[in-house]
């Protein structure tokens, strides 16, 4: 829906400036268990993280890839030195819709940057979730192999009344935050057009953007290709490739795997804490009858429900640090097979060139022609995943060893806590029974 009301960009200052809207999410509670249910929010958006859906538009052959010396260069160039971080990028504010025919949300992105190709120092726009879904489309057109950031998916938590539960858009906005603020860190897709146009265009301006490039017939022929190279396969992979092949299918089943567990060890930890805050005022009550335990009772009382609040607190960094990561790590596995599978493609189409020249099924000088082009195009490809490769991995050994290392430090946190609070408890009543002691003895 193009009508939603998006601001204009600003220099230096926020447009607007009123109290955030309704639809605003601001629960600090951890989420519920992530039981998922498919969520039609708008048609362009089903099946967003599908296997096939990571193939979208297959365009494999797209003109935009650069094919001259120059332009190879800057596609698979990565400096190793970091640069001065020039692009920041926030995404709050979520705001509800309610049309006669559909209800979503947009989310409020704030862009400030220092880079002299944008016209302002300063943007606010508002997008919704299919906005985010044509850019990743376009990222993946324009660079069929390199590493796009993964989208959130088209979910809603089971068992929700509303619609857009707030727990479920905070989400959302969190992970459409991430997926910006990774492509504006990528050395590469940094600079990429449509995402200065995402980031900076008013409502119409986008789209009319959207409007431009190919016309039907030509992206049904680019996919009639893209499927027809598919379909034939790949001869001969190189050997590097087979081998980033053979550690993408292990990947995803180990982390796939990990994000079940902790899933599971997620929604066992949330059961124990409703159940500690039932256990706790069973004491109490327990209190008002024995006069003798009512001491040793309210302690424990006291000591469970302490423990609690530090299993709650636990419960909210699991789902705030290590749940999120392992989760877009099991989405980025799948990005990483449609990328192998793109860059197969390049490959299948001048293998089949090679093997129609081979036997002469067709003009030789044209086949020659194109075969010199294809041998560019599947070069850059490579050359561009490679080099990709190696940061995405960089990047995920980052990200995992830190949202693990974090909790780690939380559980010792957690435990101490607990320890301290019963041996506390245990001091006291102690004690109290040496005092009791004495005086009997006395």
């Amino acid at each position: 829906m193009e009508g939603e009301r998006r601001a204009s960009p600003a220099r230096g200052e926020r447009a607007g400036g009123g109290a955030p809207p309704s639809g605003s999410s601001g629960s600090s509670a951890p989420p519920p268990p992530l039981e998922v249910l498919d969520l039609d929010e708008d048609e362009d958006d089903l099946e967003v993280f599908s296997k096939d859906a990571s193939l979208m538009d297959m365009n494999s052959f797209s003109p935009l890839m650069p094919t001259s010396p120059l332009s190879m260069i800057n596609q698979i160039k990565f400096e190793d030195e970091p640069e001065l971080k020039d692009l920041f990028i926030t995404v709050d504010e979520p705001e509800s819709h309610v049309t006669t025919i559909e209800t979503f949300i947009t989310y409020r992105i704030v862009t400030k940057t220092s880079r002299g190709e944008f016209d302002a120092s300063e943007f606010e726009v508002r997008r919704r979730y299919q906005d985010f879904l044509w850019l990743k489309g376009k990222l993946e057109e324009a660079h069929p192999t390199l590493i796009i950031p993964p989208l959130p998916e088209k979910f809603i938590v089971k068992g929700m009344v509303e619609r857009f539960n707030d727990d479920f858009i905070e989400t959302r906005r969190k992970a459409l935050h991430k997926f910006l603020n990774r492509i504006a860190d990528h050395p590469t897709l940094t600079f990429n057009e449509d995402f200065k146009v995402f980031l900076t265009a008013q409502a119409w301006e986008l789209s009319s953007h959207k409007k431009q490039g190919p016309g039907l017939l030509s992206r049904m022929g680019q996919t009639a290709r893209a499927v027809a190279s598919s379909l034939r396969g790949v001869k001969n992979r190189p050997e590097e490739f087979m081998d980033m092949n053979n550690f993408i299918e292990t990947f995803s089943q180990k982390i796939n795997l990990i994000d079940k567990i902790s899933q599971r060890i997620y929604k066992e930890e949330r059961d124990y804490f409703e159940e500690m805050k039932e256990y706790g005022p069973v004491h109490i009550l327990w209190s008002a009858s024995e006069e003798v335990l009512v001491d040793s009772l309210k302690g424990i009382a006291s000591c469970i429900d302490q423990c609690g609040k530090a299993t709650e607190k636990r419960m909210f960094g699991l789902s705030e640090t290590l749940l999120p990561v392992v989760h877009e790590y099991v989405l980025y596995s799948e990005m990483l097979m449609g990328v192998m599978k793109r860059r197969d493609q390049i490959q299948a189409e001048l293998d089949s060139k090679v093997e129609a020249l081979t036997y002469k099924k067709a003009d030789t000088d044209l086949l020659t022609e194109e075969i010199g082009k294809l041998e560019d195009k599947v070069e850059c490809a490579n050359n561009a995943m490679k080099a990709d490769w190696e940061r995405w991995k960089q990047q995920m050994q980052s990200d995992i060893k830190s949202a693990f290392t974090d909790l780690a430090e939380e559980n010792v946190s957690y435990y101490e806590q607990c320890l301290a609070t019963w041996e506390s408890f245990l001091t006291s009543q102690t004690n109290r029974h040496l005092e009791e002691a004495s005086e009997e003895h006395l």
